[in-house]
């Protein structure tokens, strides 16, 4: 992959778990980070789920826009626990683990990352985050939905086996996913409990599950910059997938040019 010696800084989205002891602590995945630093070519930053602890959503707002000016990229990764229903008008199901405090801070975040022109790159939760920002809503539980077949992982303590290729998925003609791949079906993992019910309307489709039409990916045409949300987990031994590396590339393409225009002026005034 083409890089300049500019890394960008891309931030990726945190957890808050409960770590036994009777403390939280934020975390995101290794996988995350090392995909970031491997196959964006970007220094990972770690974005707490601060949720409301910053104060009202005017001091939110000022805040998120103020991190994002130091930014090149957005990453929304993956995670156990789900978007709270009430942001999409449904009651809770049993047997779905939530974090607010990461609904509090991502939902807001995706919005201002998007409206600002930040690249957003978003992972199985973060596509359903991004879905639910943007005004749509979710399966609960798409394994009990009619006519949808079981899309989570097998849970073995092999990981290679957990994110190993699970179902084909058909790719929109001529979307962003189309061009950046070339490819109309490719074969992805599935990991996931809950899904796209109605997709936002800010949304465009790019990929379905062949066996269920399950939503698979979207992007977000309004945007100024780049917004690519997957449902599976490219980022599991990305530099091993070529079709992973085609989408972080994209990503880390427009991350580059946001970490260029950002920096211009600061060179410029150095020189």
């Amino acid at each position: 992959m083409d890089r300049s010696s500019l890394r960008p800084l891309v931030g990726i989205s945190a957890c808050l778990k409960e770590n036994g002891r009777g403390g939280w602590h934020h975390s995101a995945g290794e996988k995350y980070v090392q995909a970031v630093i491997r196959a964006v070519g970007a220094l990972p930053v770690l974005i707490p789920a601060f949720g409301p602890e910053l104060g009202d959503d005017v001091a939110m707002a000022e805040a998120l826009d103020r991190l994002l000016d130091t930014l090149d990229g957005v990453l929304l990764t993956g995670s156990p626990s789900n978007v709270e229903p009430h942001h999409y008008g449904k009651e809770s199901r049993p047997g779905t683990a939530h974090d607010p405090a990461r609904d509090a801070t991502t939902l807001p975040l995706i919005r201002h990352a998007i409206d600002r022109g930040v690249p957003l790159f978003a992972i199985c939760r973060g596509l359903q985050e991004v879905n639910v920002a943007l005004g749509g809503s979710l399966h609960q539980l798409v394994h009990e939905v009619d006519g949808r077949r079981d899309h989570r992982s097998p849970k073995s303590p092999d990981m290679d086996v957990n994110y190993a290729p699970a179902h084909d998925i058909d790719i929109v003609e001529g979307g962003i996913l189309h061009r950046l791949l070339g490819e109309r079906r490719v074969k992805v993992n599935s990991l996931h409990a809950q899904g796209v019910d109605v997709l936002a309307s800010r949304a465009k489709l790019e990929a379905t599950c062949c066996e269920d039409g399950q939503v698979e990916a979207f992007s977000v045409p309004d945007a100024p910059g780049f917004a690519l949300a997957l449902q599976w987990h490219p980022e599991y031994k990305a530099l091993e997938n070529p079709v992973s590396m085609k989408v972080f590339g994209a990503f880390a393409s427009a991350c580059r040019t946001r970490a260029a225009a950002r920096m211009a002026p600061m060179r410029a005034a150095a020189e």
